[in-house]
């Protein structure tokens, strides 16, 4: 039996679906605001301040192991449904939320730990869904790309260890935008398209100590439609600590608007 603990983005209905495909026996514990697993006959609805809630659940159905998937967002704290293990441990979760969303995840990650359930990668079930080394598309990033690319992982480098980054826009060796903790898509809305052609790279890393088991740079159609309305060339992850949504169509996105995603 594996623990789910979902969040939102469509990445946890990929790993259930897969699960579900290899008959492992699982529950969810569904910390999404609109309850999107309801349907399912293995759903919990537990508030994220409900930690001791959750632990018994996940000890009543001997579950050792957890997978957390899927984004969670900083909650009103003031509004929280709080169990006795959550007044404990409250302070720290909040104190996590105040660096980062992906944080709060963490910090329930080592709450865990000390109730020896140890914490799975959310890759495990679905590793098809991370693009490894390499050029993924026809058009390869040419010199002037390879040199944005270089800065655009420098910038990512330099960041605070707990930023809250996991992308930057480099144009013709400028940086035009670093992620804000509203995520990678409002980076993108901020920038304004200044010619008709396509040039530079969106550079997506996962974040200075980043627990790898959680919360890794996603990238899907969305995104790269994104990059080319506001004159993007290419994308560039990082090798297998990268999630890519719906991998055929983003490619044949790419190919048909000549652009690039490569892993480095």
């Amino acid at each position: 039996m594996i623990g789910l603990i979902f969040g939102e983005t469509n990445f946890p209905k990929e790993i259930l679906k897969k699960i579900k495909q290899v008959k492992k026996r699982y529950l969810i514990i569904d910390l999404t605001k609109k309850k999107n697993f309801k349907k399912d006959k293995n759903f919990y609805s537990v508030s994220i301040g409900q930690v001791g809630k959750i632990i018994n659940i996940l000890k009543k159905n001997n579950c050792k192991k957890v997978l957390f998937a899927g984004k969670v967002s900083k909650p009103n704290f003031s509004k929280l449904k709080l169990d006795l293990k959550g007044i404990y441990y409250i302070p720290r979760i909040i104190k996590a939320s105040k660096v980062g969303d992906a944080l709060i995840l963490k910090e329930i990650i080592n709450i865990f730990k000390k109730e020896k359930i140890s914490t799975l990668s959310s890759l495990v079930f679905t590793p098809e869904l991370s693009l490894t080394k390499g050029v993924h598309t026809k058009i390869k990033p040419d010199r002037e790309n390879a040199r944005d690319v270089k800065k655009g992982i420098f910038t990512l480098s330099k960041l605070n260890n707990y930023s809250f980054s996991q992308g930057v826009v480099v144009k013709s060796n400028k940086v035009l935008a670093i992620e804000k903790k509203d995520g990678t898509q409002n980076m993108l809305r901020r920038i304004k398209k200044k010619h008709n052609y396509l040039k530079g790279v969106l550079v997506k890393f996962p974040k200075q100590k980043q627990d790898l088991r959680i919360d890794l740079p996603t990238i899907g159609l969305k995104t790269l439609t994104q990059c080319k309305r506001v004159g993007i060339k290419g994308v560039v992850l990082k090798n297998k600590q990268n999630i890519c949504l719906d991998k055929k169509k983003l490619i044949t996105f790419a190919n048909k608007n000549k652009m690039f995603i490569t892993v480095v």
